[in-house]
């Protein structure tokens, strides 16, 4: 009887506020923390803190806010961020196991769906990861090393800065290109020439979902998907542009299909294909033509984005730091001189070059909110209890600027990397690739890649900025962190 009198005397008003009221403890009770969860900023209902910035200023004003362990809400959804070398050294190398897993992100989901190298889990991705891993290990003791792969790319990358006869250019896809073809080489078995319009497009499809995936619109799809599916925004651009990559890969591996001989593998693709065969009975495996796919992207991105990115960043603050310039100049000019190209056996020689190379990876902070982990288990970090399938994420830019662990953190100083006798010294708390194991797969190549290109351009080139146009340092925040197009001077020597 009390219910039906309150029912009968309730108007729309009424049932609206219940309803939201209804609604309203649903939302605290779902996304009640957990016991000893780190803390974090208060809440919005059903938004959570999708008003904070997603960029890594913001996360460690956060950190300095709440500690080096903290949260933050996302729609339904918490992430835990971890901030400083003390404590991403304690959860990716001395929990080894705590963090392995990758959460399902559902920007990246719709293109990658948990399969391939970066973004799968378990099995498979043991299996895949180990494959991709002993491939890149056998191109670089086999019959034609990376480093050989390197050397020829050098020759067409400074070909192309001498077309340019010293007038204003921006350097930015002839970069990306050559730092590209390396990988490409290995995963397809040639390389694309810089005129190459079909392989530009793929890159600059790619670096455009790269730049658009770290943007707050695009961040509100991975905070309401089921919502923002429908709705138009940079996520149905950031879909499209890899829609439209794939199908370029598909073409690659259909004609490795065609031309597939199992006595004579020529690239990854082929012995992928090999592998197919060999795994049949294994379907736990993934070796498919759907996974080959996604490895191949897999690959690609992140042979290219992270050291063509860091050259870049190096011609920025070369141009910034010309007295820098001058000393890797003469460094070169005594180790090498100007008849032959460097190799890598002139690393040790050439200390000064690889601490400038090291401290651009340092400030140009690439990747500088790691790539999102999970919690494997149960865990306990800084005293806070971190509840298996919790996503995570290492704010890796906190590590390469750790006043506690550099010298002058914020200052563009390669003397971070060189001992009191002026050699190469290396530091704990230089993790561009991450650590642990999700570490970077690519990571040695990236080193090669970085000291070779790097030291043939400073022995070809003097670079310079255009009166007037001098490089921004600031950086554009998409997925990595990028210089801003700009424009140079390359004077050969």
């Amino acid at each position: 009887m009390i219910f039906q009198a309150l029912f009968d005397c309730m108007d729309f008003t009424s049932w609206l506020l219940l309803g939201f009221t209804v609604l309203l403890l649903t939302d605290l009770i779902r996304n009640w923390k957990p016991h000893s969860f780190p803390p974090g900023p208060w809440a919005v209902p059903f938004l959570g803190n999708i008003f904070k910035g997603v960029d890594f200023k913001t996360m460690e004003r956060l950190a300095q806010e709440y500690g080096p362990v903290f949260s933050l809400r996302r729609g339904g959804e918490r992430t835990v961020f971890i901030s400083g070398y003390k404590m991403v050294k304690e959860a990716l190398v001395n929990q080894l196991d705590s963090f392995v897993d990758r959460p399902i992100v559902p920007l990246f989901h719709v293109i990658f769906k948990g399969i391939g190298i970066a973004l799968s889990n378990g099995y498979l991705w043991k299996k895949q990861r180990k494959f991709a891993s002993t491939h890149l290990r056998y191109f670089g003791e086999g019959h034609r090393s990376l480093e050989k792969y390197i050397e020829v790319e050098n020759n067409f990358l400074c070909e192309a800065f001498k077309e340019e006869q010293g007038k204003p250019f921006n350097p930015h896809y002839t970069v990306t290109n050559a730092v590209s073809n390396i990988i490409a080489s290995v995963v397809f078995g040639h390389r694309f020439e810089y005129s190459d319009q079909s392989f530009r497009k793929v890159l600059e499809l790619d670096n455009d979902a790269i730049v658009l995936a770290g943007a707050f619109q695009t961040q509100l799809y991975d905070a309401f998907p089921g919502l923002f599916k429908y709705l138009p925004g940079p996520h149905q651009t950031v879909f499209a542009n890899y829609t439209e990559i794939l199908a370029f890969l598909k073409k690659e591996v259909k004609k490795h299909q065609e031309e597939w001989n199992p006595d004579d593998p020529r690239d990854f693709i082929d012995v992928y294909l090999a592998e197919m065969e060999k795994k049949k009975e294994d379907p736990e495996a993934g070796f498919n033509i759907e996974t080959l796919l996604v490895c191949t992207l897999d690959l690609i991105e992140a042979g290219t984005e992270s050291s063509a990115n860091t050259l870049r960043w190096a011609l920025v603050y070369m141009m910034h730091y010309p007295e820098i310039q001058e000393k890797v100049q003469v460094e070169i000019d005594r180790v090498i001189g100007q008849s032959r190209q460097p190799t890598m056996a002139d690393r040790p020689d050439l200390p000064y070059t690889d601490a400038v190379i090291h401290e651009t990876q340092r400030m140009g902070n690439i990747v500088p909110l790691g790539f999102p982990k999970m919690a494997s288990k149960d865990t306990t970090l800084a005293g806070y209890f971190i509840p298996k399938g919790t996503a995570v994420i290492t704010i890796l830019s906190s590590v390469l600027f750790d006043k506690n662990e550099w010298e002058t953190p914020d200052i563009f100083n390669p003397q971070h990397f060189l001992d009191s006798e002026g050699q190469f010294r290396r530091r704990d708390a230089f993790l561009p690739f991450s650590a642990g194991k999700r570490v970077c797969i690519g990571e040695h190549l990236a080193r090669m890649e970085l000291f070779l290109m790097f030291t043939c351009l400073l022995q070809h080139f003097t670079f310079s900025p255009v009166p007037g146009e001098m490089p921004s340092i600031e950086g554009v925040m998409g997925f990595t962190h990028s210089p801003e197009e700009f424009r140079m001077l390359a004077v050969p020597r």
